[in-house]
């Protein structure tokens, strides 16, 4: 299991990012629209650095278990490609996206907040949460964020992963 080793040894392996959304891109609230749109908030500092990150050429894959159409145009928005929605195959979807790259279960870091992202992160190299994640969640992830989900959480690992890698910070094209 990944959490064997410290968190700072495991980010130079990472060559791909995966997240769940609600609970992680979201504090997991949902308001019920009349029209029965479930409208969501998300943090833009997440939002950049998921841009950054693709922007230096990480895959990035969202996997949900959520149907709404917004969080696709959300995504494909910050250049996100491989945006799995109404998954509840987690693992199928994981599974799609690292064939598809050639990554090995390994060089992924996953972020998930409950239940539902159990099994698909007790496969990958580097498990994340939320600092408000289930219990469960946070006994098998390497790392624990300082930041609640849809509070900076997704920022906070992509950061760190693209620090280490000398990544971030201004470049060439515009990107801070």
């Amino acid at each position: 299991m990944a959490n064997k080793k410290n968190f700072k040894e495991l980010l130079p392996q990472v060559k791909a990012f995966a997240f769940d959304v609600d609970g992680v891109f979201t504090d997991g609230t949902v308001i019920l629209h009349p029209s029965g749109d479930m409208l969501r908030t998300s943090n833009t500092r997440d939002g950049y650095a998921v841009h950054v990150a693709v922007e230096r050429g990480f895959p990035i894959a969202i996997i949900s278990g959520g149907k709404s159409e917004s969080v696709r145009d959300r995504f494909k928005g910050l250049g996100v490609t491989d945006i799995y929605l109404g998954t509840h195959d987690k693992v199928d979807a994981l599974e799609d996206f690292r064939f598809k790259y050639g990554i090995e279960l390994s060089e992924i870091l996953y972020m998930g907040d409950d239940m539902p992202d159990y099994e698909v992160m007790s496969r990958v190299g580097v498990p994340t949460c939320p600092r408000d994640a289930t219990p469960e969640i946070q006994q098998i992830s390497a790392y624990i964020s300082s930041y609640n989900g849809g509070k900076g959480c997704v920022r906070d690992v992509i950061e760190q992963v693209l620090r280490v890698k000398g990544l971030w910070g201004p470049s060439s094209n515009g990107l801070q």
